[in-house]
């Protein structure tokens, strides 16, 4: 119950500020009826879409390789989002082009084709820029429900109705948060709702491009060196803070509502103006009261849920094997039942080098060091008949095991012979610097 929670408040909140701010944004200021159609709402529907389909292609196929795919979607963020905030502000300088005689001014309508509002270019920017967020947000969101019942589990047990439930309130306090958010941004001025949308994105932004250079360096395309990899280690240890960031840099929306609801206000020319007016307050304040439960919430569940969630887990101990000369020679009757097995090999120089081995299937092993490029040797563990990383709390793939990619253990060589699995001690002698 409380991992679905977690995950849904940690990979969807973000997203759900952003596109709350940017929907703020553009529906207050809004074009002609023919730049509607291209806006930042069709650019969120698209993306979700797209993020189904890829969900169910992921699901049923073995054709996406989602790390490639989220390095992609997130390049065309990244190019979208600066492209927004340049038209972004340029909007509130450029000249607006007449609605009624657009053919006597045509310099203004050309400009503010470009950059006013209601600008072409502006709304595609923004169309393109949230079918990214949610694009790459929503295919983690849609499989989760698919991990709902393990296997030999009945759908009607008490596992999948809590698992089913966490999930859902985990989607309900997105969406009012989001709902609020959107609520509360659309009564502000422009000199405050920018500002906080640029800095938000920005944030978004950097954590973007570490993603994609974490790709890179796990996947070796770009130089190795430990001042990258503990800058990206920091980056994944502390990723929360910034989804806590952009927590506070749309906490304006709340604020400023709040204090809005308050201001003197000419008095209405009769008892039902003066009604409505006391109940658009109301609405502020409700609406504002709703973003900061939303927030202290998700920082709950973040914090001490997740913590009590993820209780410090202890590796399993280290079974037995043979070493002969430059060989570790392990019995296939000791690893063939399809659990995790944890071996440690005592490198020249005292260094202990673990390693774990996994029956996928009949004829396959998956072999790999207790570690991997991304999360270094924080280890995994057996979780329900799941291999989880420990730092991370990643979910492995049986299947992968065994091959490079995202937080899967750094593959091992090995053989079978004469009915038993034979690795290399030159191999993991060469992996001992992981270990240290």
């Amino acid at each position: 119950m409380l991992k679905y929670l977690i995950q849904v408040v940690q990979n969807s909140l973000a997203t759900a500020i952003l596109l709350a701010a940017i929907f703020a944004l553009v529906h207050k200021n809004g074009g002609s009826a023919w730049h509607k159609r291209i806006s930042a709402e069709s650019g969120a529907v698209a993306g979700a879409i797209l993020a189904l389909l890829l969900a169910f292609l992921k699901h049923t196929t073995v054709w996406i390789n989602r790390e490639y795919w989220n390095t992609g979607i997130l390049s065309v963020s990244i190019v979208s989002c600066a492209a927004f905030i340049v038209f972004l502000w340029r909007s509130g300088t450029a000249v607006q082009p007449a609605d009624t005689d657009a053919d006597t001014d045509t310099d203004a309508g050309r400009r503010g084709f470009f950059a006013e509002p209601g600008g072409v270019f502006y709304r595609v920017s923004a169309a393109v820029l949230c079918a990214s967020l949610v694009f790459y947000a929503l295919p983690d969101i849609f499989l989760y429900p698919t991990e709902f019942v393990l296997r030999d589990e009945s759908l009607f047990s008490t596992d999948f109705l809590f698992r089913l439930i966490g999930y859902s309130a985990g989607l309900l306090l997105v969406c009012l948060t989001g709902l609020a958010l959107f609520k509360a941004g659309t009564d502000l001025p422009d000199r405050l709702r920018k500002p906080a949308l640029v800095v938000g994105l920005g944030v978004n932004g950097i954590r973007q491009i570490a993603v994609i250079i974490q790709f890179l360096y796990a996947r070796r395309m770009i130089p190795t060196s430990r001042f990258l990899f503990n800058i990206l280690k920091n980056i994944i240890n502390y990723n929360d803070f910034f989804l806590y960031a952009l927590m506070a840099a749309a906490l304006i929306f709340p604020l400023a509502a709040w204090t809005g609801s308050f201001a003197r206000k000419e008095p209405g020319s009769n008892p039902a103006e003066r009604r409505k007016i006391k109940a658009a307050a109301r609405r502020k304040r409700r609406w504002s009261a709703l973003i900061i439960l939303g927030y202290l919430t998700a920082v709950f569940c973040l914090t001490v849920l997740k913590a009590y969630d993820r209780r410090d887990v202890v590796l399993s101990p280290a079974e037995p094997m043979d070493i002969l000369g430059d060989t570790v020679v392990i019995p296939a009757g000791n690893i063939s039942d399809g659990h995790l097995h944890r071996f440690i090999y005592t490198a020249s120089d005292g260094t202990e080098v673990r390693f774990i081995v996994i029956k996928k299937n009949e004829t396959t092993y998956g072999v790999g060091l207790d570690a991997c490029d991304i999360c270094g040797p924080t280890g995994y563990y057996e979780r329900k008949d799941e291999v989880v990383c420990k730092l991370c709390d990643v979910v492995m793939n049986k299947s992968t095991i065994g091959f490079k990619g995202g937080c899967n253990p750094v593959p091992l060589a090995y053989t079978l012979e004469s009915g038993a699995m034979v690795i290399q001690t030159g191999h993991l002698e060469d992996e001992k610097g992981r270990f240290k």
